[in-house]
Formats: structure tokens, C-alpha cells, sequence
């Protein structure tokens, strides 16, 4: 056990033993550090006022990614580098060409939010070289501007790299970086906390299901983009956190030629690009769960394991046949992951039990997939219903195989087993399609709540299913008002 918890603050070491296992980074910052540039406004990952900057290693680089210090437990920097806006200002006062951009282009005006927008600003210009509206416009999404509005930002974020050369930039040096982020790896556990609270945070597999083991009761964390507002929204005190971050193993995604094998520590971040590769319309799902700062710290597994009736990939993974591995100690077990959703708040998993890993079968020949998110708006938003759908048809245009599957129709994601049945074997028509729509009232009684009532949940499930027909039917249609419209026609 290693019961010091090591990172850099900028360029300092930092070396902490007692440390509550919930404080988050943004308390820290400003309560203990007084680094009070990086603000509090949500304190739920919405706003963008907090965010900060935290390098990490992926394999054997540095990856700087935007983050909301607000629900990030601090513990879960261990190995890592964080940078707040106070790090911006060179040795010589100059500004930083990111926030000399903001500054030109009149980006500022009460100044509350600036200090995310600059955050969300550094990653993308240490990332991305001249990114477009659509690129800039996603990593400002997780940011709230109610002074200037959008539009002088975005101008500087196409400025900022006139100010400057990222390639040159002093925060660019990966390499020194790398170097020193790998002199803090061990395979020790890292033991911290106070007070009788512990944080826990194994670095491989097997020791992350011994724990699990012992410290029945443990509440798993990966990204905290759930279990932060938990403490900060409903003030729960943990007694025992477990982090699944510094296992390598669980943050891999595997090509095992007929399925991708998605470790359940696998960011949306991480995950979007080969999810993307295979589904189009997935990876535009994946898109719009939160924001940038929410998909680089939310995870696959976590999504799935919190058993949420309105998660976003669950339905998107049923409707493709995934399936789900979990661990117990030694021992592991496969399952369809429709299967593992009992009811709400209950999920097919033991005590001592965890998710491992999902397994995302390759599309086949001629398969159509098709995913929507249906929200009060476009960005960071929750579904109100979130439908998938999966189609094969016959050499005759009739539907040899179709899954179809929902979220917040039900307590937990859920196929649609009638109107499955009432489409299989039939021709892929407007009639038959009506005849499935109507089935889809057999499959499912929705609440109502204030995202949406139970007959508009219900309405919208039917019109998807007409919307999935009419993008399969007709290659000209546009169904799309906002997001890829191109994926109507793949």
C-alpha cells in the first residue's frame, strides 16, 4: 500500500497522505490553495466555470484534457499533472496566446465564466491544430456564457493560434512530461483518506477485485461524473471509495476482428472514435452525453453499472447484441447486456461483482443501425427517450432481423420484444412499420416526470421507429435538423 497520493500541481510535486476521499479539485483549489481563478457555479459538471486542465499518461504519452474540478475527486489525480488558469501567465506576465485571443476578440465581459472558457480553450489548442466551428463549438458546449454570448469566444478561438505555436507552446513539452508523469507509476494501491474514510485506488485487475472482496460496501468510482453529485448535490459522506482509474487494463479497447472489446475504464472520449468507425449514428450519440469535460472523465462501464434507466449507451449497445463481462475475484462471466438490467435500481451483479468489460459486435454486411437522442436541447442534456435500432433485411427487402431497444420507456434500458416480433419476416413497409409502432404500446408503459409526460414518451418511441424506416427507405429524405445530418444517408 502506498498511502501518499503524488501529482503535479503545474510544475510542483505535490505529495499528500490525509485527504477526504470525496474532496473534490475544485475545493481544494480554492479552499486549501487559494488558486480562486477556477470558479464554482453548478457544482454538478454543467456549467464549464470550474474547469481545469489535467495531463495524464495513455500509454506511454501525455493526454491534456478538459475536466470539471467541481465533481472530480481529488484523489483521482494520482500520477497526474493539473493545470488551472493561474498557470497560464508566463514568467514574464505575458499572457497566454489562448487568453490573448479572448482578450482581442472581446470574449470576456463579467469575467465569472472566462477562466473555463480559457480551460476548455488550452486543451483544444494543445490538442488540435485549427479545429472548425463544429470542433470549437463541442468543446465550448460544457461551457455556460451569459455576458458575451458564443460568438466573439468562438473568433477567439480561431485567433489563438495566431498568438502562437501549440508545437512550441511551454505547456507542449510532452516528452519531459512523460518522463516525469512514469517516474510516478508503481503497482501499489494507493491508500488514503481520514478520519476512518478511505480512498482506495488499485493499479491492476486482480488487485481491484480483491478489494472488492474485502471491502464489501465500496462504492466504485470511475469518472465520478455520477457519483460526484452525489456528494456535492445530496451531501452523502463515503466511507470506502474504490477508483478503477489507475487500472491500465480496464482503459483498453481491444479489435477482436468480429468485436470490440471496450474496458469498463474506458472513457466516452476514448471509446467515441472506434465506436464511431462501426456504428456512424453511435458515436453521434456519444457526442451529445454531457460535454467534453463530462466525456473525458465519464466511462463505458460506469454508464452501464449505475443501472440508469436513461443512460445514453445502454440502449445503443443493446440494440447492436452487446454483451457484458463481469468479475468476481477470480471469476469472470458473460452475459447479454439487456439481461443484465433486472429492474430499476437492480442490476444482475454480486456482491463483490464488477463490470470488466463490454463486448460490441462488428456490424455485418447490409446491417442498418440508426440512434437518437430525444432532449429538451442539443447539447448536455438528459433523454428524455433514447431509441436504437438494428435492421437486416432478406435478398426480398423483408426483415430477417431487427432489435429495437429504449431508454426512459421503462425503470431500465429495455428491447422492444413486440415490436420486434410484429416486424421479423415482414416486409420493410410503411403498413408493417405502423403495425410495429402500434406493438410498441404493448412494449412499454413510461412515467411521466418533468422531462416528458408518459404519451409523449410513447409518441415519440412510434415516430423514431417511422423516422428509422424512413432513413432506411429513402437515401434523399432529410430527417436531421441539428447534428450530422450525413448520417441519414449512410
Amino acid at each position: 500500500m502506498r498511502q501518499r497520493l503524488r501529482f503535479y500541481l503545474g510544475d510542483e510535486l505535490r505529495e499528500i497522505g490525509d485527504v477526504d476521499p470525496t474532496l473534490t479539485v475544485l475545493d481544494w483549489l480554492r479552499l486549501s490553495e487559494r488558486r480562486v481563478g477556477t470558479k464554482e457555479g453548478c457544482a454538478e459538471g454543467d456549467c464549464g466555470a470550474c474547469t481545469v486542465v489535467v495531463g495524464r499518461l495513455d500509454g506511454d504519452a501525455v493526454r491534456y484534457e478538459a475536466v470539471n474540478a467541481c465533481i472530480r475527486f481529488l484523489a483521482t489525480l494520482d500520477g497526474c499533472r493539473l493545470l488551472t488558469v493561474e498557470h497560464l501567465k508566463g514568467p514574464d506576465g505575458a499572457l497566454h496566446p489562448v487568453q490573448q485571443a479572448m482578450v482581442d476578440f472581446h470574449g470576456s465581459q463579467c469575467g465569472f465564466c472566462t477562466p473555463g472558457f480559457v480551460m476548455s480553450l488550452l486543451a483544444l489548442y494543445l490538442n488540435e491544430e485549427r479545429p472548425d466551428d463544429r470542433r470549437i463549438d463541442d468543446a465550448l458546449a460544457g461551457n455556460l456564457c451569459r455576458c458575451t454570448g458564443y460568438a466573439p469566444i468562438v473568433r477567439a478561438a480561431h485567433a489563438m493560434y495566431g498568438f502562437g505555436d501549440p508545437g512550441t507552446d511551454r505547456f507542449a513539452d510532452r516528452d519531459a512530461w512523460a518522463d516525469r508523469l512514469k517516474a510516478l507509476r508503481d503497482e501499489e494501491i494507493l491508500d488514503v483518506g481520514t478520519g476512518g474514510r478511505r480512498f482506495l485506488a488499485p493499479a491492476t485487475v486482480s488487485q481491484l477485485a480483491q478489494l472488492l472482496l474485502d471491502t464489501p460496501g465500496a462504492t466504485i468510482v470511475a469518472g465520478a461524473t455520477d457519483v460526484g453529485l452525489w456528494v456535492t448535490k445530496f451531501q452523502r459522506v463515503l466511507a470506502t471509495v474504490i477508483h478503477t482509474g489507475r487500472v491500465g487494463a480496464l482503459r483498453r479497447v481491444e479489435d477482436r476482428g468480429d468485436a470490440l472489446a471496450i474496458g469498463a475504464g474506458v472513457t466516452y472520449s476514448e471509446a467515441a472514435p472506434a465506436i464511431a468507425a462501426l456504428y456512424p449514428d453511435f458515436g453521434e450519440l456519444i457526442r451529445r452525453i454531457g460535454a467534453e469535460q463530462v466525456r473525458n472523465m465519464g466511462t463505458i462501464g460506469g454508464n452501464i453499472a449505475n443501472g440508469s434507466p436513461i443512460g445514453d449507451t445502454p440502449p445503443a449497445l443493446i440494440a447492436c447484441a452487446a454483451t457484458l463481462r463481469l468479475r468476481r475475484g477470480d471469476e469472470t462471466r458473460e452475459l447479454p447486456l439487456e439481461e443484465f438490467f433486472i429492474e430499476y435500481g437492480r442490476q444482475d451483479r454480486r456482491e463483490g461483482e464488477f463490470v470488466e468489460a463490454v463486448i460490441l459486435p462488428k456490424p455485418a454486411p447490409g446491417e442498418r443501425f440508426r440512434a437518437y437522442k430525444i432532449a429538451k436541447r442539443f447539447d448536455q442534456d438528459i433523454s428524455a427517450v433514447c431509441g436504437a435500432f438494428r435492421l437486416r433485411l432478406d435478398a426480398d427487402g423483408r426483415v430477417a432481423d431487427i432489435r429495437i431497444a429504449f431508454g426512459g420507456m421503462a425503470g431500465t434500458p429495455r428491447r422492444a420484444a413486440g415490436a420486434e416480433a410484429a416486424l421479423r419476416g415482414r416486409d420493410w413497409s410503411e403498413e408493417t412499420v405502423r403495425e410495429g409502432m402500434a406493438a410498441l404500446s404493448g412494449d412499454f408503459t413510461p412515467l411521466s416526470d418533468w422531462r416528458a409526460s408518459a404519451g409523449y414518451r410513447s409518441m415519440v418511441a412510434a415516430n423514431l421507429l417511422m423516422k428509422f424506416h424512413i432513413e432506411t427507405s429513402d437515401p434523399a429524405a432529410e430527417t436531421r435538423l441539428a447534428g450530422d445530418r450525413r448520417l441519414a444517408h449512410a
